[in-house]
């Protein structure tokens, strides 16, 4: 399994960017998918996660970025994005998809997802 994010970048404060997480090989719709970030000298975090296995379709976000940040998927292009809104400058980060042949117990647990992706770089500020 192999995952690729692309979508980072510099933005100012206030402004928005879309993560994208593809997958070569296999197929994101029938597994969870997470965004994690890790900022320097911090714990990697769950950011926002999606669990379509069991058609529930139920997504999870951090408290830090509710209301600001979307995760979706589109599975004709196999495709899980993070559409990321008025950005501060503690978004900053490396962010990652992650994905797993199981559900995890907790969304934003690491240590539950195999399969990881290089990260992309986001920055915030003015």
């Amino acid at each position: 399994v192999q995952l690729v994010e692309s979508g980072g970048g510099q933005v100012q404060p206030g402004g928005s960017l879309r993560l994208s997480c593809t997958a070569s090989e296999f197929t994101l719709e029938y597994y969870p998918v997470t965004w994690f970030r890790q900022a320097p000298g911090t714990e990697r975090e769950g950011v926002a996660g999606c669990n379509d296995s069991d058609g529930s379709g139920e997504t999870y976000y951090a408290d830090s970025v509710k209301g600001r940040f979307t995760i979706s998927r589109d599975n004709a292009r196999n495709t899980v994005y993070l559409q990321m809104n008025s950005l501060k400058p503690e978004d900053t980060a490396v962010y990652y998809c992650a994905t797993d042949l199981m559900i995890p117990r907790r969304w934003d647990d690491d240590s539950e997802y195999d399969y990881w992706g290089q990260g992309t770089q986001v920055t915030v500020s003015s």
